[in-house]
């Protein structure tokens, strides 16, 4: 009879155990995917941040560029051919400045992006193993 209660305890304890190990499982396996689920937001967000910068920046250069045409259109009809030539390389020399700000801008935005992503999966990788070894 004892025999059986100390197989009937060491049973339950086994279990018990089992499932401790199985919910720390699960917490670490939670922790690691909050980690993931944040550095995806913030990578989200910081790529939206880039896009609309760039169509600002876009944005900005048409009006620019609209604005030194219709001046460039008046030289023209002035007969001063020389500025109306001048103020198109202008506009056209502003925009392609402002494209290849914003492009750089949103290249920048986007590798932050991927860094904060990359050090939020290592991070929730870690406390993973870290919540696996306690147990």
């Amino acid at each position: 009879m004892k025999k059986l209660v100390i197989i009937i305890c060491a049973i339950f304890t086994l279990a018990s155990l089992s499932s401790a190990y199985a919910e720390s499982s699960d917490l670490g396996q939670r922790i690691e995917n909050r980690f993931d689920r944040k550095g995806d937001r913030i990578e989200h967000r910081l790529d939206q941040k880039g896009d609309r910068i760039e169509h600002r920046l876009d944005v900005k250069g048409d009006r620019i560029n609209e604005r030194l045409d219709r001046k460039a259109d008046l030289a023209k009809a002035h007969g001063k051919n020389g500025l109306a030539a001048k103020l198109d390389r202008r506009g056209n020399l502003i925009d392609q400045r402002l494209d290849i700000k914003g492009n750089r801008l949103n290249n920048r935005m986007d590798r932050k992006g991927d860094r904060i992503d990359h050090v939020m999966d290592r991070k929730g990788e870690r406390l993973h193993r870290r919540v696996d070894r306690r147990k």
